[in-house]
């Protein structure tokens, strides 16, 4: 148990000083908004150095080929190109867990996907650059492509890499309890198979980097679009063997990730790689097929999923095997698989889980992580299984769920510990508001009302390698010219925590989050944090800063006090003045108080940090899913399926969310529509597709569709009352919990529209219709 987490039980005794918010709950208005969409901010690609060239990558045809011979002679002949690199300039392998690093900037004798890069170009101008990459000759010699995980299990004669039998990536098998006795003594099994799409981020900023290698100093300063500075700092550090304190990385302004920038991309290595080659400083901006050829997706995952229930309708036991669909390298898979499993144990209790799952190599774009990491899938299966039990039991979807709900203090068979939860408030909420035990069942043909629950980590217990330093450090500067200044490395995607962090330094102080200040990441100035994963920021950055901020008031409290001629422990501060507790009139202004204490004591600087309890997993992989809380999430889709072209019309979702207390209300509601946005998507959209020898088929906007606003339907959120005291400031995640039941709840409501349970994603038009003429054959309608 780390120290800060010590200082958050402490302030469970308090837990009506911690409701009193003033700051913490307000809908602020991002700062950073309206000059984002006047284009007064700069993103990595905005930016430009004294000196600066442009570096573009030659990128591979084939999907699985051995490089017999790279000639660049010409492309060096060509005026303006200052340097080319191929694989033999970046021997060394990375990849964001360490141990399984396999990843190379630029392919080493053989490609793996296609649009994998073997060469970059540094030249004066970017058309100079694309001029050079035709005139790289490459001799491969192609090999066969597998792109079906299904049929790369089964061949061992064609290892995508060598060190990988039956081209499996990672496998795992966890037990807990006894699963096969539970399911023989089972009242009812229900078991089914299940697929999941191969879908990409769509976030609307390319991967960008611009590095300076300084041939004076031997440093590397690294702009780069990144949501993982720590880790990209890391694989740099090793693939130009550097030491860390010589790498400067900065972030700009990101136009999105939701996981797909949670690694190091080519662009950062191959802009560092070339900078120091070439003495300039180079800048590499992705096209969208360059995105799509990276990837860092969602894990296809073809799934079997087994539960058995007892005659009142509980789950007696899950067994869920799952074959998953990795790409080319290891990227996140081993989290990825053992996400998935860890996934199937809540939000619901379930006593006997069985868990047999591979992460496959296929000659296709590495997949990665994305927003609701491994719970997506699971849960896809899950909650059509519990409609489908339902019926089995005359239950209405609702009940089987409330029946089923985790509470607050269960702990799960595999460990996991929830220290809160609203589930079931969840689940009420939606229910009363959509109006859905009217609809559900009662509808005409063709149009549906469908129930989904979920849940996801607030926070993550472990790094991705062995460290036990704190996860996040967060360090407050009050003075006279700035007010309060947040220092910290925490990577504002797009999601907000610049502002979350500001209005909980300012709760803690007693200031106005308009006097708060967070200084842009950057690892030469700000403190230590691990990067925007996991739903983790909100709760490490809320201990971190709590407890920084709890520092400088224990410096100021005193100076008031003498100031307002009472005790220290009279003071309390709030709305920017420190007052008397027993008589609140008598005020002091919070800068006079700071000014007084400088003209003392100087400079008041106050470090703060967060390291999460560590939850021990009992089996294999058992470590991964374990968080110091979780957030959950239970949603409702209202569908209209046109029954001449059988396209699905979502009219309306209906959420409620236990995010604990809402730091921004605002910012949570935006979570919400982006995740149903994100999930509508991949349930009806959204598929990259991949021809059988390996060629990317859509690797644009204009072939792989993402919803637009115009396809978005009529959304409900709402925040359920809800505080874990274990969260700082009562909060947790917001951001990949509801992202969890859009999909199925979909599903449910296309069954509840047309009687046809569909097990794959997407649902397309010409499946729809397809069922829909068989339901007319039938005389159904």
């Amino acid at each position: 148990m780390g120290k800060m987490y010590e200082v958050s039980n402490r302030y469970n005794n308090y837990r009506d000083y911690t409701k009193e918010f003033t700051e913490v709950g307000r809908s602020i208005r991002r700062p950073d908004g309206a000059d984002k969409v006047k284009g007064k901010v700069q993103y990595t690609d905005d930016l430009t150095l004294p000196r600066m060239v442009y570096g573009k990558l030659l990128r591979s045809k084939h999907a699985h080929a051995n490089i017999v011979k790279i000639d660049y002679s010409k492309a060096m002949e060509l005026e303006g190109v200052l340097g080319v690199i191929t694989g033999e300039d970046c021997p060394i392998p990375y990849g964001i867990v360490p141990h399984n690093a396999n990843e190379h900037a630029l392919a080493v004798g053989k490609v793996r996907n296609w649009g994998e890069p073997v060469a970059a170009v540094a030249a004066v101008t970017e058309e100079i650059a694309e001029k050079a990459l035709e005139l790289i000759e490459v001799e491969y010699d192609v090999l066969e492509a597998i792109v079906d995980p299904r049929e790369a299990v089964k061949r061992d004669d064609l290892r995508i890499h060598e060190d990988a039998p039956n081209n499996i990536s990672y496998e795992g098998i966890q037990v807990y309890g006894d699963p096969d006795k539970a399911l023989a003594e089972s009242d009812y099994v229900l078991e089914q198979d299940y697929y999941s799409s191969y879908v990409n981020h769509g976030f609307i900023e390319p991967q960008s980097a611009l590095a300076d290698f300084d041939v004076a100093t031997g440093k590397l300063h690294l702009y780069a679009t990144c949501q993982v500075p720590h880790y990209t700092h890391q694989q740099l550090a090793k693939v130009l063997e550097m030491p860390l304190s010589k790498i400067r990385i900065t972030v700009p302004l990101i136009g999105g990730g939701f996981g797909g920038k949670g690694v190091a991309s080519q662009a950062d290595f191959c802009s560092a790689l070339l900078s120091r080659k070439v003495g300039r400083p180079v800048k590499i901006t992705y096209e969208r097929s360059d995105v799509f050829a990276t990837n860092n997706g969602r894990h296809p995952c073809y799934m079997k999923m087994k539960l058995g229930f007892d005659k009142t309708g509980k789950i007696t036991a899950c067994d869920f095997t799952n074959l998953m669909d990795g790409g080319a390298y290891a990227g996140w898979g081993i989290v990825v698989l053992f996400y998935t499993a860890s996934m199937v144990h809540i939000p619901y209790m379930i006593p006997n889980v069985r868990f047999d799952g591979k992460r496959v190599y296929t000659n296709k774009p590495t997949c990665g992580a994305f927003r609701g990491l491994g719970g997506v899938q699971p849960r896809f299966a899950m909650e059509q299984m519990l409609d489908q039990a339902a019926a089995h039991f005359g239950m209405d979807p609702y009940e089987i769920r409330m029946l089923n709900a985790a509470e607050s203090g269960y702990t799960a068979m595999s460990k996991m510990y929830v220290p809160h939860t609203e589930y079931k408030k969840c689940l009420t909420e939606c229910v009363e508001k959509s109006g859905y035990k009217e609809k559900h069942g009662k509808l005409p043909f063709g149009k549906g009302i469908g129930l989904s629950g979920g849940y996801y980590i607030s926070g993550t217990s472990y790094t991705l390698y062995l460290s036990y330093k704190p996860h996040t450090v967060a360090t407050i500067k009050v003075d006279e010219e700035n007010d309060v200044t947040v220092y910290c490395g925490a990577t504002d995607i797009g999601q907000g925590v610049d502002m979350v962090m500001a209005q909980m330094a300012a709760e803690t102080l007693g200031v106005h989050t308009e006097d708060v200040t967070v200084i842009p990441r950057d690892t030469k100035i700000s403190t230590f944090d691990l990067g925007t994963f996991a739903s983790r920021l909100t709760f490490a950055t809320g201990w971190a800063i709590r407890q920084a901020a709890e520092k400088i008031n224990a410096e100021l409290k005193p100076v008031a006090a003498g100031m307002l001629g009472i005790r220290g422990d009279e003071v309390e501060v709030q709305g920017g003045e420190f007052y008397n507790i027993y008589k609140p009139n008598k005020r002091v202004p919070w800068r006079d108080v700071v000014s007084s204490y400088i003209q003392t004591n100087g400079p008041l600087t106050k470090t703060g940090q967060f390291t999460p309890p560590r939850r021990k997993g009992i089996q294999q992989g058992g470590n991964i899913g374990h968080s110091p809380s979780f957030g959950f999430s239970a949603q409702i889709a209202e569908v209209d399926i046109d029954l001449e072209t059988g396209k699905v019309n979502v009219v309306k979702i209906t959420e409620a969310g236990d995010c604990g207390v809402a730091i921004n209300p605002q910012s949570v509601e935006g979570q919400v529509h982006g995740s149903i946005g994100m999930g509508l998507g991949q349930a009806l959209y959204e598929e990259m597709k991949i021809a059988p020898d390996g060629t990317f088929c859509n690797p644009s906007f204009h072939d792989y569709k993402v919803p637009t606003a115009l396809d978005m339907p009529e959304i409900d959120a709402n925040i359920v009352d809800a505080y874990d005291p274990s969260a700082p400031y009562g909060a947790k995640e917001s951001g990949e919990g509801p992202i969890q039941p859009t999909i199925p709840a979909i599903f449910n409501a296309v069954y509840d529209a047309i009687g046809v349970r569909f097990t794959e994603m997407p649902l397309t038009p010409e499946k729809v219709l397809n069922a829909i003429k068989e339901q007319k054959a039938k005389g159904v309608f």
